[in-house]
Parts: C-alpha cells; sequence; structure tokens
C-alpha cells in the first residue's frame, strides 16, 4: 500500500500536492451522497442562493441560443458585456475603466486564479487575512507563492487591523488580498477602517491589491458599499477589482466572474485565459449582460430574505451553549464561534478530538445537518452556516443543531 502511494506521489506534481480539495464542495458532495441514500440531510454548507435567476436574464440566454449565439467569443469577453461592466463599475462604484481594463471570466475563481498565475513567481508572498475564502490560500500556492496568514478573530471583528498589516509587509510581499462583505464571515470593512487600510498600503508601491467584492449586493444593513479604491483611489494603478454575477443574481451555475484593473495585467491574465478555457459561455455571457443592465429590483427580494433569516441564525446561536455569533453586514453566512461547545463537547466524550473538523463531522453523521469547519477559511474553532436555503430548512437544522450542543 505504501509502495502505491509513493508511486502515484512520484506521478502527480506538487503543486497538485499541495494544495486540498475545496472543503465546501468536499462536504457539500458528501451530504448530497447521504441524502440520495435517503437520510433527512440538511445542507448548510454551500455558498449559493436558493433563489432561480431572474425571468428576464434566462429569456436573454434562451434569445441568444435561438439566435444562434453559441460560437467562440473573444476571449476577454463580449464586447456588450464589457461595456456593461465597465458602465456597472463608473455608476455604482465611481470608476473610470477603459474596455481593454476589464474581462470576463468562467466565473469570479477562474479570475482569481488568472490573477495570480499572471502575477506572482516563486516565494512571492501574499497576505490573506483570516477567515478567508477556502481558495485563496491553496490558489496561491499553485502559483508558487507563500500564502501569509493574519488572523483576525471574533474578538476584532474578523477585521484585519492596520498595524496587523504593517507588520505582514515584506520585500516579497506581491498582493494584499481584501474580501468584503467576507466570505465566511460577512464582516464589511467601513470606508474610514479601509482609509486606514489605505494608507498603510500607499507606503509600499510594490503590493498589489486585490479586492474580492463578489457579495457586494448581498448587503444586509442597507449602507452604502465601499470598496478599498473608494477609500484611496491612488492605488488604482496597482489594484484589481474582482466581481461577478453569482451572487447577486442568483447565478453561480451560469459561471461568469470578471475583473478590471491595470490594462497590462488584464492582459496578461486574457492570455493565460487563452490558454485555458478561452472565452467564458457565450450564452452566459450575454445572460450576464442582462443582469448588469436590466432593473437591479430582482435583487431586492433576495436580499430581504436573507435579512430576515439572518436574524433568526444569529440570535439563534447565541442562545445556544457554548456559541457566540456576530450579526453581518453582507452575504448570506452566520460564522459562529464554537470553541467552548468544543471544549465542552470533548470532555463529554460525544467527539473524539478538540476540534471543529470533529465537530461538524458529529453534526454531519449524528444530527444530519451539513457545516463547514472553520479551519476550512483558516479560522480553528468556527464553523460556517449558509443561511442561503428556506426558513422551514433553517428552523430544523438549529433545533438539531441546539440537540447537538445541549
Amino acid at each position: 500500500m505504501s509502495s502505491s502511494i509513493a508511486h502515484q506521489a512520484a506521478v502527480l506534481s506538487q503543486r497538485v500536492q499541495a494544495i486540498k480539495e475545496s472543503p465546501t464542495l468536499a462536504i457539500t458532495a458528501k451530504a448530497g451522497k447521504y441524502k440520495a441514500e435517503g437520510r433527512p440531510i440538511i445542507g448548510l454548507a454551500a455558498g449559493e442562493p436558493d433563489f432561480d435567476t431572474p425571468q428576464h436574464i434566462k429569456d436573454a440566454a434562451k434569445a441568444a441560443i435561438d439566435a444562434g449565439f453559441t460560437k467562440y467569443t473573444p476571449v476577454a469577453g463580449i464586447p456588450g458585456l464589457k461595456k456593461a461592466i465597465v458602465n456597472k463599475f463608473k455608476n455604482e462604484n465611481g470608476f473610470d475603466y477603459a474596455l481593454n481594463e476589464v474581462i470576463v471570466g468562467v466565473g469570479g475563481k477562474q479570475t482569481i486564479f488568472n490573477l495570480c498565475l499572471a502575477v506572482l513567481n516563486k516565494n512571492d508572498e501574499v497576505i490573506i487575512p483570516a477567515p478567508y475564502w477556502v481558495s485563496y490560500a491553496d490558489i496561491a500556492l499553485v502559483a508558487e507563492a507563500t500564502p501569509v496568514i493574519i488572523e483576525c478573530g471574533i474578538e476584532q471583528g474578523f477585521k484585519l487591523q492596520p498595524a496587523q498589516l504593517e507588520a505582514a509587509i515584506t520585500p516579497k510581499t506581491k498582493i494584499f488580498m481584501i474580501n468584503s462583505p467576507s466570505n465566511p464571515t460577512g464582516a464589511v470593512y467601513s470606508l474610514d477602517e479601509l482609509k486606514a487600510l489605505g494608507e498603510v498600503l500607499l507606503k509600499h508601491p510594490h503590493v498589489l491589491v486585490a479586492t474580492d467584492d463578489m457579495y457586494e449586493h448581498v448587503n444586509l444593513t442597507g449602507d452604502k458599499f465601499y470598496n478599498i479604491l473608494n477609500a484611496a483611489p491612488a492605488l488604482k494603478d496597482r489594484c484589481i477589482v474582482l466581481n461577478g454575477v453569482s451572487k447577486a443574481y442568483s447565478m453561480t451555475g451560469w459561471r461568469i466572474g470578471y475583473a478590471a484593473g491595470p490594462a497590462y495585467i488584464i492582459k496578461a491574465m486574457e492570455i493565460l485565459q487563452s490558454q485555458s478555457t478561452s472565452n467564458a459561455t457565450s450564452i452566459s455571457q450575454v445572460a450576464a449582460q442582462a443582469a448588469l443592465e436590466g432593473s437591479q429590483d430582482c435583487i431586492k427580494p433576495m436580499v430581504a430574505a436573507f435579512k430576515e433569516r439572518h436574524k433568526y441564525v444569529v440570535d439563534r446561536f447565541n442562545s445556544m451553549p457554548g456559541l457566540s455569533c456576530l450579526m453581518a453586514g453582507g452575504a448570506f453566512y452566520a460564522f459562529a464561534d464554537a470553541r467552548k461547545a468544543i471544549t465542552q463537547l470533548h470532555l463529554q466524550g460525544k467527539i473524539n478530538a478538540a476540534t471543529d473538523m470533529a465537530l461538524a463531522e458529529y453534526l454531519l453523521e449524528s444530527f444530519d445537518v451539513a457545516v463547514v469547519p472553520g479551519s476550512a477559511f483558516g479560522a480553528e474553532g468556527y464553523f460556517r452556516i449558509s443561511f442561503a436555503t428556506s426558513m422551514d430548512n433553517l428552523k430544523n437544522a438549529l433545533d438539531r443543531i441546539e440537540k447537538a450542543l445541549s
């Protein structure tokens, strides 16, 4: 057996052996398998809105199919969609971009992948505040860079402090990643908080800034959205703004993300994409254009439902023994601090190790609830649930979690 493992390790690249499967997708797959076997699983792992794609967006895609719009497109995106992205940035964010400063990718994940492969060299450092979206660190590793993880726990509202950023920057730092609203915590940086981070970054002109705004429109407070470029416009010549249509328009499976930034970096990302996927799906691009150009009222009922569910989930978690949960500013996740609960369950012999992995396994195997352990996001002792599911599912799932902890 060991010789077989050694053979496999010799065959596979060091690059792929350095990374792991996306934990959220792995847990979702395991929960799906159990559900197919007849178990009453409630899956709270996947970050996917439970709403259908709005009708006018689907209609645009159907019309594109009927019109025969099924051929290759320019690698960086169809002109109509790129114009819609330029207009979105201008009208919603106050950013001026030219068409050659915008690229469309196969989901937001590909644009981040392309960015990292385009700018990172071996031993470059990527600063990533934790808790972080599961793929940031692994994408940096694929690019042979070193993820520099900065812990930002519940005690500081899951937000990076300027002094932490300053201390982490070295001559090897190449990218600083920021994600607001955050997956997994829902934390949102205020304009003043972003200005303070911007002041640090302005002192270090060798550092690129990547701002992942995928949850921009899943706004749970109604406060105006700002990203770091609003707070520090002087960063524009080294800032890449990443976004997409997946979350705001419930279009996860359509796989359209986009990025804007300095033309030479966008061109490098385009060259990489030309050798991997080529263009994003032609029909999905038309749908994304309809999403950006059409009425934005379709977002409102979804966000209203998320607000109601969010309050319910946070209130319930804070009433359970050993859990603590902050109100989020955006996204559709609750990130619960379960360190006290984990210690208690371990002392009681209900879980075999005092870890969030053991807690997640206990909840899935004994109570049929799938959650994502915080260690997947660089935060041991927490767990994440998505409240992008029905209120009935949430009530049943939280009843089970409460029973598991009591």
